[in-house]
């Protein structure tokens, strides 16, 4: 993208019109209250960071389980679509799986839970995640209903997997891994910093959060054409 075409859309992202657009869509709501809802864990499960990262590492694998639905979804619409899926799709649950694997590992030991469920198998993993914190099952399980929701609304109702550009799709979920391992970084440095561990909390939650936002707009940008040639490379809004 040119220089010119970097300030245009800097220029549309930070456009007040375009909040009010994105937040008249339930669904933008939607997001931000399955973004928010870690709080009530904090409030109501007494959480700390450990079961907060696990939240965000097993959304992570979420994505990737909705990420493989959409590129199945694609190889509907043309030949070459379904050569590429019947590609990508092993390609993508082997590295995306590798990738999700050695970050789960990082947040365990960063998190000091080798002790529960502390095998190197995936699977020990998603148990320990699983069995961090008081609640995760129901935290979870809101996670999966949001992104079946956006999923049915914008992938199916809106005919996205006509549209799909394969590539683009398969890329989308690792963004949020960098962003999480950013976040957890950050928040560790800040509580450690502070001696406030409820503060790196907040930190991480927060980072979430405008990163969710961030996708709501970038949402409402696709399906109003504000993206032009970028709108392949947003691929999934929560």
């Amino acid at each position: 993208m040119s220089e010119t075409g970097s300030a245009r859309f800097a220029g549309r992202f930070l456009d007040p019109s375009l909040f009010a657009r994105t937040y008249r869509d339930p669904l933008a709501w939607l997001s931000l209250a399955t973004d928010l809802v870690p709080i009530a864990a904090i409030l109501v499960f007494s959480w700390g960071p450990t079961p907060l990262v696990a939240l965000y590492w097993l959304e992570n694998l979420i994505i990737g389980a909705y990420t493989i639905l959409r590129l199945g979804g694609a190889a509907v619409v043309s030949f070459i679509n379904l050569a590429t899926a019947l590609f990508m799709i092993p390609f993508f649950t082997f590295h995306y799986g590798m990738f999700c694997y050695g970050h789960g590992l990082f947040i365990r030991s960063f998190a000091g839970g080798e002790g529960n469920g502390g095998g190197a198998a995936p699977m020990d993993l998603v148990n320990w995640a699983l069995g961090s914190g008081e609640g995760m099952v129901w935290f979870v399980g809101l996670i999966i209903i949001t992104n079946a929701v956006f999923f049915l609304v914008d992938y199916i109702g809106r005919g996205e997997f006509r549209r799909t550009d394969p590539p683009a799709e398969m890329f989308a979920p690792y963004g949020r891994i960098v962003t999480l391992h950013v976040a957890i970084i950050l928040g560790a440095f800040i509580a450690i910093a502070t001696n406030q561990p409820l503060l790196g909390v907040l930190i991480l939650i927060v980072i979430r959060v405008v990163f969710g936002i961030v996708l709501s707009l970038l949402r409402r940008m696709k399906i109003d054409g504000g993206l032009g040639k970028l709108a392949g490379k947003f691929a999934q809004p929560v």
